[in-house]
């Protein structure tokens, strides 16, 4: 494929003068590292990422960079990549190597990627394989220059984040892995405002199961239905509990406003607001009946309950069962959560991480959270101080995804500022 001309003008940066021209000059590297990247299929499920590991091993090694892999699924591992730092301090950049599914048949560019102009076209190009070649970048640039960082770097490139499995990140923290803090390297910037998210939600996700009695439709008044039962279990929980405030952590307060700041230009200001002081509930599917003339006997729903960071997850639980108590023949069969996470806005990393992005976009970066979450609340709910940060587009999980030259510039740019912010706060 044709790659966009590198010649372009470098952001400016605080970085020592050898790595900062070793970025700029290899703009054309940092293409083709995030291109080879969405080129191999990795796509979860099945989420094989073995031979994408192998290709990072051999060009980090040969860069003269130390290279780990774990792996519990040889087909799912996960590669560290270290490079040696001046102080007793580890920073990690933390990436998933495995993509959502696509179908190719949707997509008008190549989904193991396609350039045109000055964007990537590729499954994951966004999420996130664009923000681990920058990363991969940063190691090459601190390796090839002899440059020490001030404080020791880790790139913990996993496998199985995109299905929630254990094979990934869950491996790694198994053993020895521990870092002193961690960016992850999702895609935090949308639609021109860019933001550094220093929070997620946590879920719930349950299954309720309804029963009836079948019967003929043009009797129905002799049967139970259960779809019926089910939608009345939904519309309870969603007036009972999806209309109930939550207790929300006073220390999130600020982080929501951040948030209120960054989504209101594309789902305002009240509605923003409430997503974090009140339960979404999403009913994501709906399954039962067998002929449009039958009163189903059966039904089942699967629903989506997300919570903020810092609201008790058993308290919301016993809410969830106290609206659905004494309702005929609904039960809840399955039910899993996560709890949500939180930083500090006055926290090390994530004020590193919001001046080395200022210092590249030149514009007003958001502390916020995420609406959502992932590998970011397994770090922080082991203790170690975590960030989600990258450039990027909002296409992640879409038809056409792409990233753009400019996202992959500024995220190596970034990325290898963010220890040199932490050293400057004392904090590293």
């Amino acid at each position: 494929m044709s790659r966009p001309d590198p010649d372009v003008e470098p952001e400016t940066a605080v970085l020592p003068a050898a790595v900062e021209e070793y970025l700029a000059a290899n703009r054309a590297e940092l293409y083709d590292l995030a291109a080879t990247l969405v080129g191999h299929e990795t796509q979860n499920p099945p989420g094989s990422t073995v031979e994408v590991v192998e290709w990072l091993e051999t060009t980090l090694e040969s860069a003269g960079v130390a290279v780990e892999r774990s792996a519990v699924d040889p087909e799912k591992p996960n590669l560290v990549a270290t490079v040696a730092g001046d102080r007793d301090r580890t920073l990690c950049f933390n990436g998933h190597l495995d993509t959502v599914p696509y179908e190719p048949s949707e997509w008008d560019r190549d989904p193991l990627g396609e350039w045109v102009d000055d964007r990537l076209y590729g499954r994951g190009t966004t999420d996130m394989k664009g923000p681990v070649g920058a990363m991969l970048q940063v190691a090459l640039a601190f390796a090839r220059t002899g440059v020490e960082p001030p404080v020791t770097l880790q790139f913990a490139l996993v496998s199985d984040e995109e299905t929630g499995g254990d094979a990934g990140l869950t491996t790694l923290l198994d053993g020895t892995f521990a870092p002193d803090a961690c960016v992850v390297g999702e895609t935090t910037s949308r639609n021109g405002r860019y933001s550094v998210s220093a929070a997620d939600r946590g879920n719930v996700w349950l299954t309720l199961e309804a029963s009836g009695t079948a019967a003929h439709g043009s009797r129905p008044m002799i049967g139970d239905n259960a779809v019926d039962r089910l939608y009345a279990a939904v519309r309870r929980l969603r007036e009972g509990f999806g209309e109930r405030r939550l207790s929300v952590d006073p220390a999130m307060d600020a982080i929501i406003e951040e948030s209120v700041g960054f989504y209101e230009p594309e789902a305002g200001a009240d509605p923003t607001r409430e997503l974090y002081y009140y339960p979404t509930i999403n009913l994501g599917r709906i399954e039962g009946g067998t002929a449009i003339n039958t009163v189903p006997a059966s039904a089942c729903a699967r629903v989506d309950v997300r919570l903020t960071a810092g609201v008790d997850t058993g308290d919301a639980l016993g809410s969830i069962r106290g609206c659905l108590d004494g309702m005929d023949g609904v039960e809840i069969t399955e039910l899993s959560w996560t709890r949500g996470s939180y930083e500090p806005l006055d926290g090390p990393i994530v004020e590193a991480s919001a001046t080395a992005a200022e210092r590249v976009v030149d514009d007003r970066v958001f502390r916020r959270s995420a609406t959502g979450g992932g590998d970011a609340k397994v770090f922080r709910h082991e203790g170690i101080p975590t960030v989600e940060f990258g450039f990027g587009t909002q296409t992640a999980h879409g038809v056409d995804e792409y990233t753009t030259t400019a996202a992959l510039v500024r995220n190596a740019t970034a990325y290898a500022m963010i220890p040199y912010a932490l050293a400057s706060a004392g904090a590293a």
